[in-house]
C-alpha cells in the first residue's frame, strides 16, 4: 500500500487509494489459487506489466461502477476516490506496481513476460528493504494526504 498512498499523497484528486487496494488483492489472487492447487511456478502472468495492468484496470472500472452510487452520499475527500478517472489510475498504478515490486522479491515473476523474462531479484540485504521503502513511501504519502485533505 506504501506506493499506493505515495501516490494519493502526490495527487489525491486523481488515485483511489480504494482502486489501488482491491487492485492489489486482486492480482494476489493468482498466486493464493496456485497454492491452493500446488502449481508451480506460484506467480504467473498477473504478475506481469500486461496482464497486472489490465486487471488493474478492470479493478479500477468496477470500483467506479459499484461505488457510484453511493459516492453522492459520502463527504467529499471519500467521493473523488470513486470517480472514474481516479479509480482507474488507482487500479492500474496498483497492478503495475505490483509486478515490478514483486520481481524484486521472487524469482518466479517475470514482469515483461511474454516479450522477456528478466529476473530482477535483489541479494537477500536487498529483499529486505523492499518493505521498508513501501513502508516509508506509505508513511510520506499519508502525511501528504493528510496535509493537502482540502484538495482531496
Amino acid at each position: 500500500m506504501g506506493v499506493g498512498l505515495m501516490a494519493k499523497g502526490v495527487t489525491p484528486r486523481r488515485v483511489s487509494i480504494v482502486a489501488f487496494g482491491t487492485s492489489q488483492v486482486a492480482v494476489d489472487c493468482e498466486p493464493l489459487f496456485r497454492a491452493i492447487r500446488h502449481v508451480q511456478p506460484i506467480h504467473g502472468p498477473f504478475h506481469t506489466l500486461l496482464v497486472g495492468g489490465a486487471l488493474g484496470l478492470a479493478v479500477g472500472a468496477a470500483t467506479w461502477w459499484a461505488g457510484r452510487g453511493i459516492a453522492p452520499r459520502l463527504p467529499r475527500f471519500l467521493a473523488h476516490d470513486l470517480d472514474r478517472g481516479a479509480a482507474l489510475i488507482g487500479g492500474l498504478i496498483g497492478g503495475v506496481s505490483h509486478s515490478l515490486l514483486d520481481s524484486l522479491v521472487h524469482p518466479d515473476v517475470h514482469p515483461f513476460w511474454p516479450f522477456a523474462t528478466t529476473d530482477w531479484v535483489l541479494p537477500k540485504a536487498g529483499i529486505a528493504a523492499v518493505p521498508l521503502a513501501c513502508v516509508i513511501a506509505g508513511a510520506v504519502g499519508t502525511l501528504l494526504w493528510v496535509a493537502r485533505r482540502e484538495r482531496a
